[in-house]
């Protein structure tokens, strides 16, 4: 591949995907074509076809840079150390910003899901990018529970996929409200998610002291019953 070609792929890469998330989010997954997606990008079906094999392949794409994208505003929205444990403990709720809905993420993410909930092949790749993603937030979360002194009630993975379908529906739910009644009801996911975490971990003591309640005592050396037993 010549050296100039090399250089210019991440840049027609993300025009790719700019052109797709604009093209998904106005008319759709389903009534987009890659010539519509080459079109918007100014770019060939044979640029297209040298980075991506298929339609699908660059929504995966697309998923992962917007994962990332809402990853990172999580994380640097996502409270630490004392102020996490004020959270924790009733004193604050967790900040409204980081919790809004993204339209479009909302309308693109569920089209595709229905998808591939219909084509089992592409499942097992969606499922594998959102593994990945939840497991970068794992992370996160464990990083800032521990920081404000708290653990997690239940494995961190399994809380972290609980908070995800937790506000994945609640913003489908405040869209739908939006799209009814002109007013989404902003502070639905930030409610929901703080509730979870507050029930779902423990201070470090109070979590170190329930395993050592939940560890059994040694056995006792069992008696010989047949030992003569002595005044």
């Amino acid at each position: 591949m010549p050296r100039g070609t090399t250089k210019r792929r991440p840049a027609t890469i993300a025009a790719l995907l700019d052109a797709a998330w604009e093209l998904f989010a106005e008319q759709g997954f389903a009534a987009t074509s890659i010539p519509d997606i080459c079109a918007r990008a100014e770019l060939t079906k044979g640029a297209f076809y040298s980075n991506f094999a298929d339609k699908d392949a660059l929504f995966l794409a697309l998923f992962d840079r917007q994962w990332r994208t809402r990853a990172d505003r999580v994380r640097h929205a996502l409270p630490t150390g004392r102020e996490l444990s004020r959270i924790l403990d009733g004193e604050a709720d967790l900040p409204l910003a980081a919790m809004e809905p993204d339209r479009r993420w909302v309308l693109v993410s569920m089209e595709f899901t229905l998808h591939a909930i219909r084509t089992p092949p592409v499942a097992v790749l969606l499922a594998e990018h959102e593994a990945r993603g939840r497991a970068e937030l794992t992370a996160a979360l464990t990083a800032a529970l521990d920081a404000s002194g708290h653990t997690p009630a239940i494995p961190a993975h399994e809380l972290v996929r609980l908070l995800v379908a937790l506000a994945e529906g609640c913003d489908i739910q405040a869209l739908t409200e939006q799209a009814a009644t002109g007013v989404a009801p902003a502070d639905l996911t930030a409610k929901a998610l703080t509730t979870v975490v507050r029930h779902l971990s423990t201070p470090h003591a109070e979590s170190a002291e329930s395993s050592r309640r939940a560890t059994p005592s040694p056995a006792a050396e069992p008696t010989d019953p047949t030992e003569e037993v002595r005044p």
